[in-house]
């Protein structure tokens, strides 16, 4: 390396800052050259992806020429470079949190929302085989359970009613409730339905 070289590779000094900031095209070049490679090994101590970290170098130097008129360097432009890329480094390690929480959360409300339509379903699919299963039950059975669980009768208002004796009554509440709990046992996980109207 020749000593014009030398002079232009020491970054610390004014000289540089004063020819990037005048768009010279050698001092821009002669920088990304000198410190590109340990910028991108820096960025990717932080962020664990080299091509991600390349990418972030890259960007940081194309808005250091892009910005190069209004540079703001009261340290040295090393010190700059290396804390730059600390800060983008850094911001997109913050925003990938973000993206990752975003995700996240996205996955929980998606399966939320899978989980309810799945309850909707299941109360249907529930709901329907509940009234096949009442309307499977024997004439005089699903009569008195009709009365008794859907028009809100008593065993004593259902036996005068249908001139039978109260015992007769529950007997045939008890062996409808019976039948219909077989039928619907596949189904008792999934809703409450039943709870409410098979219960004693």
């Amino acid at each position: 390396m020749n000593n014009q070289n030398s002079h232009t590779l020491n970054t610390d000094s004014k000289f540089l800052i004063d020819r990037l900031k005048n768009g010279n095209e050698t001092a821009y070049e002669l920088l990304f050259k000198e410190y590109y490679k340990v910028l991108v090994i820096f960025a990717s101590k932080y962020i664990k992806d080299i091509e991600a970290s390349k990418e972030l170098v890259q960007e940081l130097f194309v808005h250091i020429y892009e910005k190069r008129e209004n540079l703001d360097i009261n340290s040295s432009l090393k010190s700059y470079l290396f804390r730059s890329v600390h800060n983008r480094s850094i911001n997109i390690i913050n925003s990938k949190k973000i993206r990752d929480r975003y995700a996240e959360n996205y996955i929980k409300n998606t399966d939320i929302i899978i989980n309810t339509i799945e309850q909707e379903v299941n109360v249907s699919e529930m709901e329907n085989a509940l009234h096949t299963a009442i309307n499977e039950l024997p004439s005089r059975c699903k009569t008195i359970f009709k009365m008794n669980r859907f028009d809100g009768l008593s065993n004593n208002e259902i036996a005068e009613k249908l001139t039978l004796s109260k015992r007769t009554v529950e007997t045939q509440i008890s062996k409808a409730l019976k039948i219909l709990r077989i039928k619907l046992e596949p189904y008792m996980v999934a809703s409450c339905i039943a709870l409410s109207l098979l219960a004693n």
